[in-house]
């Protein structure tokens, strides 16, 4: 049963979410800032994450967890630099920061933030590692477009909980994407408010343009003669989604992602990426 409201109103009152999303950090709102920027200092960066004794405490215990395999101990975050990079550590952390803001939320019952924020991280590691072995379009982008894509999920659940609700549940009975179901019922999907997130936000353009295209990439037509972002972005949340890491209806079987990555031109890299990935998530899981 679609809303009683038409989709104008709808899409207005979940717009109205964007004001209720918790304030950024003072970590996260420079690394955001960061992300126009080839490069970051060590010292900058260490500076930064340094000003925050529970993210560094995170990060202490994520760089130090037995998913890493290090012989002897991550004693600082100067330290962690040197191992990992700064890109790398950059995207930790923002992951980190993200999440701590997500569950500041106040979300209606039933909704599991844990859920939501540990798929986040998983599309944002899977875009990032995918851009390493494709020609895509502001690749630099892809963590970060990873970990927000379904930022509009969560303006729906916090401003129209009793519609969408109804369209999870409603997708879940039926074997149908979620995407297809708000379409259907709401008028708009979870993809279109992605995007006005991360405009409010002033993300980059490639940004909000592959949160709005991950479903739908052939739509996107910013990247004429490269891979848009929003392909790779859609490539990963489909990988991710196999593996049953879901942002919501946790009882997604399993489906063998392989054959999908190889024909994206993967070939037998996703072997090297997969195994990557499940290190990364392997020691994201112990802090989130």
């Amino acid at each position: 049963m679609s809303s009683t409201l038409s989709p104008h109103i709808l899409r207005d009152k979940a717009l109205e979410g964007i004001g209720k999303m918790p304030p950024f950090s003072p970590v996260l709102t420079k690394l955001l800032a960061s992300l126009a920027k080839d490069d970051i200092m060590v010292t900058e960066l260490a500076d930064w994450i340094e000003k925050d004794t529970v993210l560094t405490g995170n990060v202490m215990r994520m760089v130090n967890s037995a998913a890493y395999g290090r012989m002897g101990t991550v004693s600082s975050v100067r330290h962690a630099i040197t191992i990992l990079g700064t890109n790398r550590l950059r995207n930790i952390v923002l992951g980190l920061s993200v999440c701590n803001m997500m569950a500041q939320l106040k979300l209606p019952a039933g909704w599991s933030t844990k859920q939501f924020n540990l798929h986040a991280v998983a599309v944002a590691n899977m875009s990032d590692l995918i851009v390493q072995y494709m020609t895509v379009e502001y690749a630099e982008g892809a963590f970060v477009a990873g970990l927000l894509h379904d930022v509009g999920k969560l303006l729906l659940a916090v401003s129209c909980p009793e519609e969408y609700a109804n369209v999870i549940a409603v997708a879940k009975q039926e074997g149908r994407e979620l995407f297809d179901v708000e379409v259907a019922q709401l008028g708009f999907s979870h993809a279109e408010l992605s995007q006005k997130v991360l405009e409010s936000w002033k993300l980059p353009l490639p940004v909000q343009v592959a949160a709005r295209f991950h479903h739908n990439p052939d739509n996107d037509d910013t990247a004429p003669g490269l891979t848009a972002l929003s392909r790779a972005l859609q490539l990963a949340d489909y990988t991710v989604n196999a593996l049953a890491i879901t942002a919501v209806a946790a009882d997604r079987a399993v489906k063998d992602p392989v054959p999908v990555l190889q024909a994206s031109g993967l070939g037998d890299k996703y072997e090297r990426m997969l195994k990557t990935f499940d290190q990364e998530m392997e020691a994201i899981r112990g802090i989130l």
